[in-house]
């Protein structure tokens, strides 16, 4: 067998570098950094030109098949994606609906959970199923979530026999919706936690289980965290099916993208290293603007996290974000390895003025608080009849501050108003209604331990419920 095509190096250049089923199952490289591309694909313009007219599942097949050359999986890509895709209620899987002159809204919530995680995570449980059944393995997910990655996760995970998933979210601190979309999910291999903490606080658990070697090894450890690089090539997709509908390769296209942990942006970086004409990257953040203060000032500061009406940017350590500066660093993990620690050691990331400035050619930033999207909601629902959610609400915000120009700007719509309906019956007057598969959702039984942010306790947890550990 020839080796990949695209092996994967990590962030923190201490790993040696892997396969894409290694990664896919692994998630976060041993030395505690992630897996990246050692080169990208390349699309010229006339790859990109043929690629119109494909359905969504036919584009995924295209563009995720060279980042799993070497794959078992790669083979039966094109069937594990029109199996991913089948169940989503919309038949353009990603709709993109004009909202005003050159501003478009690409719909990501006709998935499962009604969020723009099931686009990467429904692809990613196939593949899941494919590689551990030619390995013949077993593994145990654990994951992090804010709000969305985790009915995403548990929904791409639940009944899979081959895998035990662990979802960590911050008590108190998502939606009801969110949250009963994970906890009241009946399968056997399915374990929610709700941590007394912060987003920040489950995702430090996480990358400290994921520490633990010999933990690690007993039961398998692995990701659906934007941690997987999986979750990163599966997003990119939606990008390019955009991209493809307002012009390119002819013209560039903008991306507003609401951020908080930076996988989704970084999925539209990813598209324009593999030659997607991308004019900008625009960062919408809510009060916890830390990604905001970083592209206006080169200030990454990390403060305390503020609740908002949209908990899954409530984040102040955007992990993702060490992708980026890997390339920034001229892709030195030394470099990156000492950055992070002293961002994490003393709370404000050293980042010399013109790597910064590199950062700040394609990607700006703008951000918005409770009161500003509320007005924002409210603004669209009378102009147009159209209900978005608070994260749609402030990365379209951050596009009208942003824009320059003429090109079109693709506002990422990441959620599902219902998923929110407090929030939007708050801006329009008109409480949401959750689609019909969800309809009983505030009936169902909920299943979910709580505990402190302790990883020896959550370890045990983990060792008393994976199968995995069991031999």
């Amino acid at each position: 067998m020839t080796g990949p095509a695209f092996p994967y190096i990590s962030t923190r250049g201490g790993a040696p570098p892997a396969g894409f089923d290694d990664i896919l199952l692994s998630g976060l490289a041993r030395d505690g950094g992630l897996y990246v591309p050692d080169a990208w694909p390349v699309w010229i313009a006339d790859t990109l030109a043929g690629w119109r007219g494909l359905s969504y599942a036919g584009l995924a097949a295209e563009i995720c098949a060279p980042f799993m050359a070497g794959s078992a999986a790669v083979a039966d890509l094109p069937g594990l994606a029109e199996s991913a895709y089948a169940g989503f209620d919309d038949p353009a899987v990603a709709p993109l609906v004009p909202l005003e002159d050159g501003l478009y809204l690409q719909e990501l919530f006709h998935g499962p959970t009604l969020a723009f995680k099931d686009y990467a995570l429904q692809l990613v449980g196939h593949l899941f199923d494919a590689v551990l059944a030619a390995r013949g393995e077993r593994i145990t997910v654990v994951g992090a979530t804010s709000g969305d990655t985790g009915p995403a996760g548990i929904a791409a995970c639940a009944g899979r026999e081959a895998i035990d998933i662990f979802m960590l979210h911050p008590a108190g601190r998502t939606s009801e919706v969110q949250r009963r979309q994970m906890t009241t999910v009946p399968d056997g291999n399915v374990f929610n936690v709700a941590v007394d903490g912060t987003f920040d606080d489950c995702q430090d658990l996480v990358k400290a289980l994921f520490a633990d070697d010999a933990l690690r090894d007993r039961v398998n450890l692995s990701a659906v965290n934007s941690i997987n690089w999986a979750r990163v090539m599966g997003q990119i997709v939606y990008y390019v099916h955009a991209a493809l509908q307002v012009g390119a390769p002819g013209r560039p296209a903008s991306f507003a993208v609401p951020t908080g942990n930076f996988g989704n942006v970084f999925a539209g970086y990813g598209a324009r290293q593999c030659g997607l004409p991308v004019g900008r990257l625009i960062v919408g953040s809510n009060a916890n603007d830390i990604l905001t203060r970083f592209f206006r000032h080169n200030a990454m500061e990390i403060r305390g996290v503020t609740p908002t009406l949209s908990p899954s940017m409530d984040i102040q350590v955007s992990s993702n974000f060490e992708r980026l500066l890997f390339d920034l660093l001229d892709r030195d993990g030394a470099a990156v390895a000492a950055t992070i620690r002293a961002f994490r050691d003393g709370g404000r990331l050293p980042l010399d003025e013109e790597c910064w400035r590199r950062a700040t050619a394609l990607f700006d930033g703008a951000s918005l608080d409770d009161e500003g999207t509320i007005a924002e909601m409210r603004a669209v629902y009378e102009r147009t009849g159209r209900q978005i959610d608070p994260h749609t609400a402030v990365g379209l915000a951050a596009a009208r501050e942003c824009r320059s120009g003429s090109e079109p700007v693709v506002v990422l719509a990441t959620a599902h108003p219902a998923k929110f309906p407090d929030a939007v019956e708050r801006a329009t007057g008109r409480r949401p209604k959750l689609p019909d598969h969800l309809a009983d959702l505030h009936e169902r039984p909920e299943r979910c331990v709580t505990m402190a942010k302790d990883t020896a306790r959550l370890t045990d947890y983990v060792l008393a419920n994976a199968r995995a550990a069991r031999g």
